[in-house]
């Protein structure tokens, strides 16, 4: 969770890194909460040791969750990365058996002290050994309740282990002088300048034993103190004699042979009669066995150092060729080698040399080059798991190594790796001058190659892994286009299923819609005829027969707009309907379409509810629904559309998935062969049919349930074997009655006027006549043309013309062409497109009915009027 932290103020972030983390750090999920949460006394107590330049550590509530300052962080070693806000148990799991007696006493509000407490600490990665004086003190919330404890403290490793060495070196002094063995001691007259000492003294120092014993200057000791530390050691005496004290040191002494031995002196001054130093004896023993190995030590502690600092710069590292670069200059570096480098095996024979350094003095091996390409010594050893060492190669008592030498390799280490008992890599330092290596330079550059190639494979393990991620990636981009194709392809498919599934049931319902339509025209014909007949006798009263006329005319385009809308495949807008003016409507269509043996009953709710919803997709819905009915029913039987209006409480609403409210029920009831559990279970599934290979698409229930969804309804169905099917589109009431198809008002037909000019594009001559008559009839002045090309002609020669009403299919041009043209001459021109059918695109169809400019086919004369009246006023 990524949570937006509020700026730390109070956080001294100027002078302090640690402050810095606490403010970038997300303590959202942490048990302490938000920065901005913290209490006052956390804020104080953390500002004030932030600030402070002594190493100090706070363990804060339940947890004790842990903060520190700048000078705690070396402590911590390679803790420091994550360790604010870690508890305190973790951060210090290595040593919390040793402290946690502390911290105990420390929460019951006991202070605790503690003095060179040793703590093996594990701060690079290995434990040490260390010793720390801290103390532990209880912190306090604002209510005086302990809430952690506060910590500091103070590493006294070196001081411990400084005297834990002059400790053993004065066991060993004791020993020594016990012994007798290589001490000597000396008795230093300071006012006469006359020491005098036994003959081990003398022999240390190079002095004459002889001499010695008489007596002989300091300055004649003094000359056997090695350069480099004789003035220190003489600053030393000085200071003992100035402050008539004791005198400690160590130094080194040049022996006559050219060798350098160490020595420890001890002395204490005797003071005179006037309180300086008088007289100064001590004790010399040769300690050159003790520094050779703390020297040996101190190069082994500088070796494992330098090794652990490889490893962590390793790790940070992920490109292989670079680790094995930076491993071969340091190593080069800190041996004083002339060249190093890495090299794996590319086959039985052969060798690619990888990332290398030279100092300059020879030249980098680069390429590939046989196995024994500095002799077949060299590949045996390293065949055998074996290192290879020479100082001299030029001195090789078989000549086994004069490869080396040819190439100016006087001295080398060849260090193997194995893989599997076999040779896979190695290592090789150059040296172009003789050289003895040492024990540690062979060990070292045994270990450097073995960590080195641990870091090289899980650098490759990373970008083999990295190669693998991003391969899945580019698959999963391409598959994800792939999806998106094929999912764009399946909807185009279901899309013309559906249009499919629509043009199967008009085919379904040919008959029934053949039947009415031709029962439609016997009454316009039988009403026409009969009024030509009366009309012809003179007799002229033919009112009945022309109403009749007219009444089926208009059924008939009432019936051609429904298959229109039926077959449109673009979706149309909902508008406030009657459910069950749409019922009876649909009732004759279907009691014909269904067939004989299908009975159709209507129950309809007086004073129904209206609802909003899209008509000619609710028409859809109900004659799938029927027509499903219908194929449910082979030998016959019963389909009832009913209405109700129904209230849903917020039980019945929740069981069902809806809201609760009010409704209008429209039920469709077959007395059918019903569903099985099964099948009712996945009748609302797209592509589920029970139907035989090509009746049906699968389609239609889903269709059902998406449309009624998408009207703010839901759908219900029961169904038993043997029973029948009942299936219920709820859908919700509307309360808005006035843009209802049956709440049009008879207004008064509209009139235009003579100076009002339509220009009339009608490629059918009859149509084209009828409207233009109808135009003047009303009292516009009205010009006509057959087609695009001569209305435009006319558009050109008169600028009078207010309004443009055209067909929008005609041959050459169409409507939404010429206008297109037209507006280009007239930009401001007026339009009424009209169409029985457009046969455009869902698009382009949408944008022709868009703003209400459109009067379909069949149109009346008062349909016309009214359209031209309110695109002119």
């Amino acid at each position: 969770m990524n949570v937006e932290q509020p700026s730390g103020d109070w956080l001294p972030a100027r002078i302090s890194s640690v402050a810095r983390d606490i403010a970038a750090r997300d303590w959202s999920d942490s048990p302490l909460g938000p920065l901005a949460g913290w209490p006052a006394d956390l804020r104080a107590i953390l500002a004030t040791m932030l600030a402070c330049p002594t190493p100090m550590y706070l363990a804060w509530g339940p947890q004790l969750i842990s903060f520190y300052n700048d000078a705690y962080v070396p402590i911590l070693g390679y803790r420091a990365d994550g360790a604010v806000g870690r508890p305190f148990r973790d951060l210090w799991a290595s040593i919390w058996d040793d402290i946690l007696p502390l911290v105990e006493g420390c929460l019951r509000g006991e202070s605790q002290q503690v003095v060179d407490m040793r703590l093996d600490l594990s701060r690079r990665g290995l434990p040490e050994e260390s010793y720390w004086t801290f103390t532990y003190s209880p912190a306090f919330d604002a209510r005086g309740r302990i809430a952690g404890l506060l910590c500091v403290t103070g590493e006294t490793t070196d001081r411990i282990l400084a005297e834990r060495a002059r400790a053993e070196a004065d066991e060993r002094l004791d020993l020594a002088m016990s012994s007798g063995n290589s001490v000597g001691t000396w008795d230093w007259d300071v006012i006469a300048n006359r020491v005098t000492a036994d003959s081990r003294f003398a022999r240390l120092y190079g002095v004459d034993p002889a001499l010695a014993v008489q007596g002989a200057a300091i300055e004649d000791f003094f000359g056997g103190i090695h350069p480099d530390d004789r003035h220190r050691v003489e600053a030393e005496i000085a200071e003992a004699l100035r402050s008539v004290g004791t005198f400690a040191s160590e130094y080194r002494l040049l022996r006559q042979d050219g060798s350098v031995s160490w020595v420890s002196a001890q002395g204490r001054c005797i003071p005179g009669p006037d309180g300086r130093c008088a007289r100064l004896p001590g004790v010399s023993y040769d300690i050159t066995p003790l520094k050779e190995a703390e020297l040996q030590l101190r190069a082994a502690k500088e070796e494992r150092e330098f090794v652990l600092d490889q490893i962590a710069r390793q790790r940070m590292q992920t490109d292989p060729q670079e680790i094995l670069r930076a491993s071969s200059e340091a190593l080069g570096k800190r041996l004083g080698v002339n060249r190093v480098g890495f090299y794996r095996l590319t086959g039985p024979q052969s060798i690619c040399h990888q990332a290398s350094w030279t100092d300059g003095t020879l030249p980098p091996l680069e390429g590939h080059q046989a196995t024994d390409y500095y002799g077949s010594h060299a590949d045996r050893e390293r065949r055998a798991g074996r290192s290879l060492v020479f100082g001299d190669s030029r001195v090789d008592a078989d000549g086994s190594l004069l490869p080396y030498a040819r190439e100016g390799v006087l001295a080398g280490i060849c260090v193997p790796l194995l893989t599997d008992g076999k040779w896979a890599a190695g290592i090789y330092l150059h040296q172009a001058a003789v050289r003895v290596w040492t024990g540690s330079e062979i060990a070292l550059a045994t270990e450097i190659v073995q960590q080195t190639w641990l870091a090289i494979d899980r650098a490759e393990a990373l970008q083999s892994l990295n190669r693998r991620v991003e391969e899945q990636e580019a698959a999963l981009a391409h598959r994800e286009i792939v999806l998106r194709e094929e999912f764009e392809r399946r909807e185009a498919a279901e899309r013309q299923l559906r249009q499919l599934q629509k043009m199967e049931a008009v085919g379904q319902l040919t008959g029934g819609i053949a039947h009415d339509f031709n029962n439609m025209l016997a009454i316009v014909i039988s009403g026409l005829n009969l009024t030509q007949r009366q009309l012809a006798r003179g007799n002229a009263d033919v009112g009945p027969f022309i109403e009749g006329a007219l009444d089926g005319a208009n059924r008939a385009a009432a019936l051609t707009q429904r298959l229109l809308a039926f077959s449109r495949q673009q979706p149309l807008e909902p508008a406030v309907v009657d459910a069950n003016a749409l019922l009876a409507g649909l009732s004759d269509m279907l009691s014909r379409s269904l067939g004989e043996t299908v009975v159709l009953e209507t129950g309809l709710q007086p004073a129904l509810w209206t609802t909003r919803v899209d008509p000619n997709q609710l028409e859809n819905a109900i004659i799938n629904l029927a027509v499903n009915a219908r194929d449910a029913m082979p030998d016959g039987g019963q389909v009832a559309l009913e209405t109700a209006n129904i209230r849903r409480d917020p039980h019945a609403a929740r069981d069902l998935g809806a809201e609760p409210g009010a409704y209008v029920r429209i039920r469709v009831r077959d007395t059918g062969s019903g569903m099985t559990p099964e099948v009712l279970a996945k009748a609302f599934d797209p592509f589920f049919t029970t139907k035989p290979t090509g009746r049906g698409t699968g389609l239609g229930l889903s269709q059902v349930y998406g449309f009624i969804r998408q009207s703010g309804g839901h759908v219900s169905i029961r169904s038993q074997v043997g029973q029948g099917t009942s299936v219920d589109l709820y859908l919700p009431r509307c309360l808005d009655q006035e843009n209802q198809a049956s709440g049009d008002q008879a207004d008064d037909v509209p009139t235009g006027r003579p100076d009002q000019v339509i220009l009339v594009v009608e490629d059918e001559e009859r149509v084209r006549a009828f409207t233009v008559a109808a135009l003047r009839d009303l009292g516009y002045t009205v010009l006509e043309a057959a087609s695009g090309s001569a209305a435009l002609d006319i558009l050109a020669r008169r600028d009078d013309i207010a309004l443009l009403f055209t067909d929008v299919v005609m041959p050459q041009m169409t409507g939404p062409q010429l206008i297109e043209q037209a507006r280009r001459i007239r930009g401001d021109l007026k339009v009424v497109f009209t169409s029985g059918y457009t046969g455009e695109s869902s698009e382009t169809d949408e944008r022709i009915r868009a703003g209400g400019n459109f009067l379909a086919k069949p149109f009346s004369f008062d349909q016309l009027a009214r359209k031209i009246g309110a695109m002119l006023a």
